[in-house]
Parts: C-alpha cells; sequence; structure tokens
C-alpha cells in the first residue's frame, strides 16, 4: 500500500513516499535515501520491492529545502545538468539531520516495530554512511556513496552494522578512493561488509539506468536483501 508521510521540522516540513507491507503486523522500517534525481519512479520501485519484503518503506525528499518534489531521470541532458545543480548546491550536514529526524520519526509512528535500516544510493549512499555515524540506525547498506572518501574520518563513530556497494569503474568514484573506503572501513570492524562490482560503472543498481547492470544489480540486491533480514529481523 502506497501513500505520503510528513516529517516536521524547524525549518518546515517534507514528505517522504511510502510503501507498506501488505500484513496487518508491525514491520521494521527501512529508510530509502534517493539519489540526485529525487524521489523518482526508481526509489518508488524500490520501496515498494522492500514492502513485498515485509518491510515499512519510506523514501524522504532530501531536496526539498532547494526544491521539494524533484523527480528526474538521467535520460536527458537536461536533468542532468539540473542534478548537477541540485549536487552541487545540496548541503549535506542538513540533509544527515533531517535523514535523523526521520529516523526518530519511523521509530515510533505506528505500524514499526522500532527497528529502522537505512538503504541509499550515491548521494544518498553518502549520507547513509554519514547518517550511521552521525545519527545511527540498526543496519544500514550504502551504493556507491559518492564522496565518501571525504568523510572517512567519520567511519570510527559507526557502531551499527554497514555494508557498502562499490563499482570497479565508477566515474565518480576513482579506483584510489574506493581502496580507502574500503581499508578504512575493514579494519577492525567486524560488523561491516564491502562487496566491488567488477566492470560496473556508476549506479549500476538503478532500475532502467543508462549503467543498469542486471547480474551487479541482482546479486547486490540479494546480498541488502540478507543483510536486512539478518540485521532488521524482516
Amino acid at each position: 500500500m502506497q501513500s505520503s508521510l510528513q516529517i516536521d521540522t524547524p525549518d518546515g516540513a517534507f514528505r517522504a513516499y511510502t510503501a507498506r507491507p501488505l500484513t496487518a503486523d508491525a514491520a521494521p522500517v527501512v529508510v530509502v535515501l534517493h539519489e540526485v534525481f529525487g524521489v523518482n519512479a526508481d526509489m518508488r520501485q524500490t520501496c515498494d520491492e522492500l514492502a513485498a519484503q515485509g518491510y515499512l518503506a519510506v523514501c524522504p525528499d532530501l531536496l526539498w529545502r532547494l526544491e521539494a518534489g524533484v523527480d528526474l531521470t538521467d535520460r536527458t541532458q537536461a536533468e542532468l545538468d539540473k542534478a548537477v545543480a541540485l549536487y552541487s548546491a545540496f548541503d549535506v550536514d542538513l540533509g544527515v539531520k533531517d535523514v535523523a529526524r526521520v529516523i526518530a520519526h519511523v521509530r515510533a509512528m505506528r505500524g514499526s516495530t522500532g527497528k529502522v535500516g537505512v538503504v541509499g544510493f550515491c548521494l544518498g549512499g553518502l549520507m547513509t554512511y554519514l547518517a550511521s555515524a552521525r545519527a545511527g540506525a540498526d543496519a544500514a547498506v550504502a551504493y556507491y556513496p559518492g564522496n565518501a572518501d571525504k568523510y572517512l574520518a567519520e567511519a570510527s563513530k559507526i557502531s551499527s552494522p554497514l555494508l557498502v556497494h562499490l563499482a570497479t569503474e565508477d566515474e565518480y568514484i576513482p579506483k584510489p578512493a574506493q581502496q580507502r573506503i574500503v581499508d578504512t572501513l575493514l579494519q577492525g570492524r567486524g560488523n561491516t561488509e564491502v562487496h566491488r562490482y567488477a566492470g560496473c560503472n556508476h549506479a549500476f543498481a538503478r532500475h532502467s539506468g543508462s549503467h543498469y547492470d542486471p547480474a551487479a544489480a541482482a546479486l547486490a540486491n540479494q546480498r541488502s536483501t540478507a543483510f536486512l533480514a539478518r540485521h532488521l529481523g524482516g
């Protein structure tokens, strides 16, 4: 069942796409953090797939401070140009605070078991990583988290389980940056997994995206499903 959720902040309110499982029982929540393309068809499909697995899936509008309701694809140059402009203007620290509010809200909302996982992609992957460090979640999955290598000093603050998916040919996360991410996150951390997908580009798991790789996406999603079930009880 699909609906919309409102999150209130001292600066205003923003919306979140919500997909509920068919069961009437309380369910773990997965907060889905979108790419710079906003809460688009790809993210809604991701939420719907998680709901079919038994989770209450919530995708908040991270771009609301710049423009509410952004819904873009990677298929036209105009959309790509707008996405780049939004990415450049996005305030990461305010974004993490917004994610923290979402996590706190859904922990206590009706229909939630109180267990909360976070799954993010690209910009949302970075937000997932930073929210793990600053806000806490019961489990976190970051797909190709852009610029995560610039925030590796915060890795020591992450105590919850973390899963990271990286593409070896990622045009936005160069190989040296990938290696720093791997080395830092795996150093002395038994509750962290990092997987790299050979020959894949950035956003290889984006439904119908220009770099979508069905085999790699299926493998990454399978790993994410097992990881979330293990740590959230879904």
